[in-house]
């Protein structure tokens, strides 16, 4: 069964970056697609990247684009989040989540989460 703990969590200033770390504790998540969503404050949880089971193919929110790398290492069982040049409106909880769909970029698609990781960006 697929267990999810994320690390990595923190508080940067604008412009800095964060590396975020998924690991299944579980040793399952190599049958899923894995991704990370993220939910402000006084928002709804929402998509930020995805990545296949074997690593092959990636998606990204426009608003992540060129800044996050989703990156996945099934010999640890642990997906990545790289985040660089980091923004106010990054602030959130980052949630790492599992699928059995083949991509998912829908928030409805993911079968299994984590407990969520802070991170705040400050101006």
């Amino acid at each position: 069964q697929v267990q999810l703990v994320e690390s990595g969590g923190g508080l940067v200033q604008a412009g800095g970056s964060l590396r975020l770390s998924c690991a299944d504790s579980g040793h399952a998540v190599n049958d899923y697609s894995m991704g990370w969503l993220r939910q402000a404050p006084g928002k709804e949880r929402e998509f930020v990247a995805t990545i296949s089971r074997a690593g092959a193919i990636t998606r990204y929110a426009d608003s992540v684009k060129g800044r996050f790398t989703i990156s996945r290492d099934n010999a640890k069982n642990t997906a990545y989040l790289q985040m660089n040049n980091l923004k106010p409106e990054d602030t959130a909880i980052y949630y790492c989540a599992a699928s059995q769909a083949v991509i998912a970029t829908l928030v409805t698609t993911y079968d299994y989460w984590g407990q969520g990781t802070q991170v705040t960006v400050s101006s």
